[in-house]
C-alpha cells in the first residue's frame, strides 16, 4: 500500500506525517508500506521541512532532517494507492488536480477531522499536530 499525504506547501504537516508513518511501519515491521509526501504549492520545493516541524518530530523521537519538499504532480495519482489531506481545503484541491481518469481514493487523513496547519501558530500547535499524525498513523496501519 503506497500512501500520500499533502498539505499545502509540504513543509509542515505532510513531512511530518511521511516521517511518522515510515518509522512506525518499520518499527512494526510492516514492510507491506510505503509512505511519501507532497504540497499543492510549489513555494518550498527543494527546501527541508519547517524548523518547528523538525523540531517537533525530533521531540517525538523522529528525524526529519534530511527531507525535503516537493510538489505534487499528475503521476502521483497514479503511483499511489492513497491519497490523505490534512484539511478539507487540501482535499478540494486534490479533486480539482485529479487527472482524468485517475482512481486513486483522495480523504482526509484523520477522516472527519482536519490537521490544523500549525505554521502561523505557536509552538504548541506543532506538539498539537505530532499528537493528531501520531493517533492518525496508528489508525491506518491498524487497518
Amino acid at each position: 500500500m503506497k500512501v500520500l499525504f499533502v498539505d499545502a506547501g509540504n513543509y509542515c504537516r505532510s513531512p511530518a506525517a511521511e516521517i511518522v508513518a515510515r518509522t512506525l511501519a518499520a518499527s512494526e515491521g510492516a514492510s507491506e508500506w510505503q509512505f511519501g509526501s507532497a504540497g499543492l504549492k510549489d513555494k518550498h520545493v527543494g527546501d527541508t521541512a519547517d524548523p518547528r516541524s523538525i523540531a517537533a518530530c525530533a521531540e517525538c523521537g523522529y528525524d526529519l532532517s534530511a527531507f525535503r519538499c516537493r510538489q505534487i504532480g499528475d503521476a502521483d495519482f497514479q503511483i499511489f494507492d492513497l491519497i490523505l489531506a490534512m484539511d478539507r481545503d487540501n482535499l478540494a484541491q486534490l479533486e480539482t488536480r485529479r487527472p482524468a481518469g485517475a482512481g486513486v481514493p483522495i480523504r482526509l487523513f484523520l477522516g472527519d477531522r482536519e490537521v490544523p496547519d500549525p505554521y502561523y501558530g505557536e509552538a504548541d500547535g506543532f506538539a498539537s499536530m505530532m499528537s493528531q499524525i501520531e493517533q492518525g498513523v496508528r489508525r491506518l496501519l491498524a487497518g
